[in-house]
């Protein structure tokens, strides 16, 4: 089970939560190219130790534990892993914002 960023880290992008990760598995951060280009973050659930670090250091309650994942808000489980897994034209052409370049 991984950790999920939903929707209201939409145009917040509060980086708290990366700062607190140990295994850096929430991209992009404020250094990285993407970060002024995308919506939100994004938790690798392929890198995410389960830990629930990031989980309290969200300011504005967007990440859960993948099954208590509001039914609102599931399409995100799958958005954060597309995020990760398909190419950035992919990404874009089903999620209608931008996705991982490199």
């Amino acid at each position: 089970m991984a950790f999920v960023i939903t929707e209201p880290c939409i145009d917040t992008k509060d980086t708290a939560c990366v700062e607190v990760c140990p295994v850096d598995c929430i991209h992009p951060g404020k250094s990285e190219g993407q970060y002024g280009e995308v919506q939100q973050l994004y938790i690798d659930p392929d890198e995410c130790i389960d830990c629930g670090a990031c989980e309290p250091a969200c300011p504005v309650e967007a990440i859960f534990p993948e099954d208590e994942v509001p039914e609102k808000w599931k399409a995100f489980i799958e958005k954060n892993a597309d995020w990760y897994k398909l190419s950035a034209e992919e990404f874009e052409s089903k999620w209608g914002s931008p996705g991982k370049k490199g």
